[in-house]
C-alpha cells in the first residue's frame, strides 16, 4: 500500500464548493487532503485585511499545516477552494499509525514532506532572490494552465505585488517580446 492507497481506503471524500473553506487560519484542524480535483490557494491573512497567497494546491497534491497537524497548534494560514474541489481527508493520526506499521507508508510521507521543504525553499529562494518582474516571468513559464484558472488579483497576491504592479509588469514583459 501506497500513501495514495492510503487516501483512498481511510480518507473521507469532501466536496467543497467555490469560495468555501477547508480550514482557516487559526483553525485547530488535524487532517491532511489530498486533492482529487479542483484548484484551492493557501493564504495568510493580516489583522489589516492584507491577503498574501503561499501557493496554490491542484489535482493530485497533499496540502495541510503543519502547524495544526504535528504541533497541535492553530493553523498559520487559510485553505481556500478557488473552483469545486474534491478532496479525501484524512487525520494526522492515522498517517502516523500507518506509517509506524508499513515502511512504504512511513517513505512515502518522508517524500510529501521533502517535497514540501523543497516548495517552501524554492518559494523562499523567489522571494529573496528574484524581482517581482523575474517571479512573474518565471509562473508564465512553469504555469501558464494555473494562470488562466486564477484570478489577476490572486496573482498579484501570490506575487506580492498590488494588482497594479501586476499590470505594469505584463505590459513591460509585453513590450519587452514586441521589442525581439
Amino acid at each position: 500500500m501506497d500513501l495514495q492507497q492510503l487516501f483512498q481506503k481511510e480518507g473521507k471524500q469532501l466536496i467543497k464548493k467555490k469560495h468555501e473553506h477547508v480550514f482557516m487560519q487559526g483553525d485547530h484542524d488535524y487532517c491532511f487532503y489530498f486533492v482529487q480535483s479542483g484548484l484551492l490557494k493557501g493564504y495568510y491573512t493580516l489583522e489589516t485585511g492584507k491577503e498574501f497567497i503561499k501557493s496554490f494546491v491542484q489535482s493530485q497534491d497533499i496540502i495541510g499545516s503543519l502547524s495544526a497537524v504535528y504541533l497541535e497548534k492553530a493553523s498559520t494560514f487559510s485553505l481556500r477552494c478557488l473552483e469545486e474541489t474534491t478532496l479525501l481527508e484524512i487525520p494526522y493520526a492515522v498517517l502516523a499509525r500507518y506509517g509506524k506499521q508499513y515502511h512504504c507508508i512511513a517513505n512515502d510521507i518522508i517524500d510529501l514532506l521533502l517535497k514540501f521543504a523543497l516548495k517552501k525553499e524554492q518559494r523562499e529562494f523567489e522571494f529573496l532572490c528574484l524581482s517581482a518582474q523575474e517571479r512573474y516571468a518565471l509562473l508564465l513559464n512553469s504555469s501558464p494552465q494555473l494562470l488562466a484558472r486564477v484570478t489577476q488579483n490572486d496573482i498579484a497576491a501570490y506575487l506580492g505585488v498590488t494588482p497594479v504592479g501586476l499590470s505594469r509588469i505584463k505590459q513591460r514583459l509585453t513590450h519587452q517580446v514586441t521589442l525581439t
